[in-house]
């Protein structure tokens, strides 16, 4: 009998290959509400994530300003939280669930990235509709790594690291089906 998913550690979740440092585990997942604009709508959208991830979620500025869609740079237009270990799994479980663990295999980039969208938030398992909130969409990426990669990715002393160490498009999937239980279609 298989533990579910989300009553599984994040230590437990790692796809074993030949070599230690071979091995592929969740580093984060990142959980993105857009809203387009400030005010009331941004404050609930960060209110519902902060509520569905039990963590404070960022706000995101606009990079640039678009003129035909009145968003100007600098202007706080979406909410985002990255979730970690534990929370990551739990949540992860939570979002599979609601696409009846389902990915389309072309959500998955050659990076080992996988994001997919969740077309409103109700339909995630133990979530009712509250008309003061409303319904809102949000996206989910989920970011593979290996063993070594944050020597590429830190502040202090960066170094170049080998093609061995990325996770390609075929190992995320291989982890998604083996490890999560997930269908790519």
């Amino acid at each position: 009998m298989s533990v579910p998913l989300a009553q599984r550690s994040w230590k437990e979740l790692v796809l074993v290959k030949d070599h230690p440092m071979r091995r592929i585990y969740i580093e984060k997942v990142v959980v993105n509400i857009g809203v387009g604009e400030g005010g009331e709508r941004l404050e609930k959208a960060r209110a519902l994530l902060e509520e569905l991830t039990g963590q404070k979620p960022s706000v995101r500025r606009a990079k640039k300003s678009i003129k035909e869609w009145n968003v100007k740079r600098g202007e706080p237009i979406a909410v985002a939280v990255t979730l970690r270990r534990d929370r990551a799994v739990q949540f992860l479980a939570r979002a599979l669930a609601a696409l009846n663990n389902r990915v389309k295999a072309s959500s998955f980039d050659n990076r080992g990235n996988v994001c997919f969208g969740i077309k409103e938030h109700i339909m995630l398992p133990g979530v009712k509709y509250d008309p003061a909130v409303g319904v809102w969409g949000m996206d989910v990426c989920v970011r593979l790594a290996k063993p070594g990669l944050r020597v590429q990715l830190r502040r202090r002393r960066r170094s170049k690291v080998g093609k061995s160490q990325l996770v390609t498009k075929e190992e995320a999937i291989e982890f998604f089906q083996k490890i999560l239980g997930v269908q790519v279609d």
